[in-house]
């Protein structure tokens, strides 16, 4: 796997994939933000990476997702370098015949097994995971 960088401003830049897919990334105040950051770029990719196996699980167990969605949150610490001390996930199913306790055993093993970028993670970081089970109307 190959990244190309490249420099737009002081503070923005964006990444290339090998495929030529590009993604924007600054350091811009909140207000003036135009794309991700960093350490959001980390975050998603911690979600995304556990949601597409989790997605997967749930689908082989024959279950009907309506509808599907995650947040994840990240706590930094003060110090440089502000790394992540924390990252709480969440994962919601809209779903008839889904039950909590599978939906959690099933994130379990999407973020702690599965998951390569929650592996490639300081094992310091305190992770945890839940999930929101939705009945669709």
């Amino acid at each position: 796997m190959k990244i190309k960088l490249g420099h737009l401003a002081d503070e923005e830049y964006y990444a290339v994939t090998e495929q030529g897919i590009r993604v924007d990334i600054d350091m811009l105040p909140s207000d003036q933000k135009k794309a991700m950051s960093p350490m959001q770029l980390l975050l998603s990719g911690v979600i995304s990476c556990a949601a597409v196996d989790l997605v997967s699980m749930v689908k082989k167990r024959r279950k009907t997702l309506v509808e599907f969605s995650g947040e994840a949150e990240g706590v930094r610490r003060d110090e440089i370098p502000k790394k992540f001390t924390e990252i709480h996930i969440v994962f919601t199913f809209v779903s008839p015949d889904l039950g909590e306790e599978e939906a959690q055993k099933l994130v379990d093993l999407a973020v702690e097994k599965y998951c390569s970028v929650a592996a490639s993670l300081d094992p310091a970081i305190k992770m945890s995971h839940g999930v929101k089970i939705v009945r669709p109307e």
